[in-house]
């Protein structure tokens, strides 16, 4: 067997045992492209009307809160700009929990609760990150058949490469005629629209197997000279608790920080689980992306703040390893590209889910055809 015909094999044999994996995981990729955009559309619930007074304090906002949900644990609380709603997340792992609570930040009405885990894009999220099975098979379904498409993308390359330059025309350009037969016409589609998103394919793969995989991350951290621990790690209280204190010092972090960085777009607030753990908030700097924010940790007891041993701190001390980790989301989704990015992002999910069609009817028509000779 020569090696293009090795390479054929292995191609075909990767591609019809993965196919409908990399079809759905491209086609809800399509999907969860604008949904920022989207949601953007009928979230009018989340504005309030500005008064002249100061808002709830973390604490206040989790009491409210709990009211909702008393058995539920509080993830965090979103402070955004003076016209905004408050936020509290509640998230537990077993049973899967995933709901919010919109506050008026004046009143603390209750404005409205909000399922994640239903609804349209909840769905296509199941669908891309677990084929809509339990979390422990579909994840790892997921991630196996990704990374089994890079190795389909890498080798279809290979095949693509033309046996002589003449050759090369008809495999960056479509040439059909009225003749054309759609055998032709299939092998076509399947040819060129690989080769011409197989770059940007094999980027959204690999930063999709970046999300789960987490040794994944390790090697090309380290491999982008990376020194500290690539995880992220909440740093203990550097001062010890005083039980009299009747004043709580995180009621008066989130004015702090909106003094400090009047143009972050929010702050998510992350209450410590012990006495021992230091206060955590993510800063928000740009609408739409995450890999520029700041992960900041205070002492609880003296909101000083304290510097973290994990990869995830203020951006600006961030070392290109560090960078490369942090943008691997937004250019998974395209949002490192704004808009235009989401708009390619979405083409090449949507080209990249008609390789798998194309490819079942290259090989169905390769075999009926010997069927019928």
């Amino acid at each position: 067997m020569t090696f293009k015909k090795f390479i054929l094999q292995l191609h075909k044999i990767l591609g019809l045992t993965t196919g409908i994996v990399v079809f759905i995981v491209a086609i809800t990729g399509c999907c969860w492209a604008f949904r920022d955009e989207i949601e953007s559309l009928y979230d009018d619930y989340k504005k309030v009307e500005v008064k002249n007074q100061a808002i709830l304090t973390p604490t206040q906002a989790k009491k409210l809160a709990k009211d909702v949900f008393p058995n539920n644990t509080v993830h965090g609380t979103l402070f955004k700009k003076a016209d905004d709603a408050i936020e509290v997340i509640f998230y537990d792992a077993d049973p899967e929990f995933y709901q919010s609570v919109f506050l008026n930040p004046y009143s603390g009405e209750v404005i409205q609760v909000d399922n994640h885990l239903t609804g349209f894009f909840a769905f296509i999220l199941k669908g891309h990150m677990r084929l809509w099975f339990p979390k422990e098979i579909g994840e790892q379904i997921v991630g196996a058949s990704i990374l089994i498409f890079i190795l389909i993308i890498i080798s279809g390359f290979i095949l693509w490469i033309p046996k002589k330059r003449k050759n090369l025309k008809q495999r960056i350009k479509f040439d059909w005629k009225k003749t054309t037969r759609w055998k032709r016409k299939n092998f076509d589609l399947h040819t060129i629209i690989g080769f011409y998103i197989c770059a940007l394919a094999l980027v959204l793969a690999f930063t999709g197997s970046m999300i789960s995989y987490n040794w994944m991350k390790y090697i090309v951290y380290k491999s982008f000279n990376g020194n500290k621990e690539a995880r992220f790690i909440i740093p203990e209280n550097q001062r010890a608790f005083k039980e009299n204190d009747s004043i709580i010092p995180m009621d008066y972090l989130i004015v702090k920080l909106l003094k400090e960085s009047p143009n972050a777009e929010s702050f998510e607030l992350h209450y410590p689980k012990s006495a021992e753990e230091s206060i955590y908030v993510e800063v928000s700097n740009s609408k739409g992306l995450y890999y520029d924010s700041d992960y900041r940790f205070f002492d609880q007891n003296t909101l000083e703040e304290i510097e973290t041993p994990g990869i995830y701190g203020k951006y600006k001390d961030a070392k290109l390893a560090e960078k490369i980790l942090r943008m691997n989301y937004d250019i998974h989704i395209g949002a490192i590209g704004g808009l235009p990015g989401k708009i390619i992002a979405f083409f090449v999910s949507l080209l990249t889910a008609s390789l798998p069609v194309t490819g079942v009817l290259l090989w169905y028509g390769r075999k009926y055809k010997k069927k019928k000779s």
